[in-house]
């Protein structure tokens, strides 16, 4: 049975899905370019290649270590 899925299409024609969506194999889509502006934003997914890299400086203990930085004087 067809179903309906919201998604936004980038400047580049790359299209994003808004809500999951789960297929047991490929299927065709038809896409429908409406006349109104997406008010989501979808960012560029290049930031999650660097997540884990910095993942370890997501502790408490780096944030006492950099705490003296964000007091004001």
């Amino acid at each position: 049975m067809p179903r309906t899925v919201e998604a936004v299409i980038t400047p580049s024609g790359n299209v994003r899905l808004l809500e999951p969506l789960t297929l047991c194999e490929g299927r065709r889509a038809l896409v429908t370019v409406l006349d109104e502006k997406a008010d989501v934003v979808i960012p560029d997914p290049s930031f999650l290649l660097s997540e884990g890299a910095l993942s370890d400086w997501n502790r408490e203990e780096e944030d006492a270590a950099w705490a003296y930085l964000q007091q004001e004087p």
